[in-house]
């Protein structure tokens, strides 16, 4: 009898836990029924996380300079920047700026020298910046601003040159999120920062047909002089958009995979030379008129920057700050002399 009774104890507890474990699935599976979340309390409903960046670190962003001379290509590491920002510099020449944070990619560049107005988008995010060199004004106003930077001019050991690439000494530069978080940490910068991220992401996707002003974009197309443009393909199945520079797949050195993005501004910002090499100063403290570009379509919008240091504000046409998706994003600042192009396939185009 003690032996039935020990029997019917033990499938009485493994009916029970099975009991108790089909429960917890059921209630998992409710909670998280999107038909069921929007009739939740805000107490009981689940945040999702957004997966580009950790919303909850404090770590500061870590601000690259990148060789975009046609020489220097392949790029190396842009696949992990949450933000990058493409610039026209002297000569027709663009210079990017990627923005990392609480990553540890190994390989990124080829990093190139500083210039003046890059500074102000990497004091908008809060960033350390990386450079290896810079121009005389990038140079005063880096100790005029107090810029937590990164020279490789001085700091040699957060760079290398690659020199199996057999290309000329300027395009061999590189750096790991290694090297500059030890660095950083040797100079005593602060880790740590208590500015907004940018940009105001959504974990739901943005639907930007849904807008009257919303046109089709399968394709996008800047050009920034005769010797750069930069344009785009919608990859309507993964929903990011494939880039291309001067008609070229944008490919990682590494991997050998093109380039995607998720999210694509673009803002025409007026510069003018200031010296006899043709050296740049750009407009961008004041506000303007650009395209949000996401998941096969665009819209119009306004940029805004009341400082160097201050944030860039992005609004739609009915004046609300814009919601951008949870990925990558590219900052095209163009000149507003060269042309826009956004089209969809078959429809009407628009062109500026």
């Amino acid at each position: 009898m003690a032996k039935r009774r020990k029997r019917g104890k033990k499938k009485g507890f493994l009916i029970f836990f099975i009991v108790l474990i089909l429960i917890g699935i059921g209630v998992y599976i409710w909670f998280n029924h999107e038909d069921v979340k929007k009739f939740l309390p805000e107490k009981v409903k689940i945040t999702k996380k957004l997966k580009i960046v950790d919303e909850d670190s404090k770590s500061r962003p870590i601000a690259v300079m990148i060789n975009n001379n046609h020489a220097a290509w392949p790029h190396a590491g842009l696949q992990d920047a949450y933000i990058t920002y493409e610039i026209l510099a002297e000569g027709g020449i663009t210079r990017l700026m990627a923005l990392f944070k609480d990553k540890d990619t190994a390989k990124i560049g080829s990093v190139r020298s500083a210039r003046p107005y890059y500074l102000d988008y990497a004091l908008e995010n809060d960033a350390i910046y990386v450079h290896y060199g810079w121009s005389d004004q990038a140079k005063s106003d880096i100790s005029s601003l107090g810029v937590d930077n990164i020279n490789g001019l001085t700091a040699s050991s957060v760079f290398w040159r690659d020199k199996s690439l057999h290309k000329a000494t300027e395009h061999t530069v590189f750096t790991s999120m290694e090297k500059i978080k030890e660095y950083a940490h040797e100079k005593g910068y602060d880790r740590d920062t208590n500015k907004d991220l940018l940009l105001n992401y959504s974990t739901s996707e943005i639907d930007l047909s849904k807008r009257e002003d919303a046109i089709k974009a399968d394709t996008v197309f800047m050009k920034y002089s005769y010797y750069t443009d930069s344009s785009y393909e919608y990859d309507s199945k993964n929903k990011v958009y494939k880039r291309f520079m001067s008609g070229e797949p944008h490919v990682d050195a590494v991997t050998g995979n093109q380039y995607t993005y998720k999210n694509i501004i673009i803002t025409p910002i007026e510069a003018h030379t200031y010296d006899s090499y043709g050296r740049l100063e750009l407009e961008d403290v004041g506000s303007g008129d650009g395209y949000y570009v996401t998941d096969g379509y665009a819209v119009p919008i306004t940029w805004s920057k009341s400082s160097r240091s201050s944030q860039t504000v992005y609004k739609n046409m009915d004046g609300n700050e814009i919601k951008v998706n949870d990925g990558n994003t590219f900052i095209q600042i163009t000149p507003p002399s060269e042309s826009i192009e956004i089209k969809g396939n078959n429809e009407e185009n628009l062109e500026n």
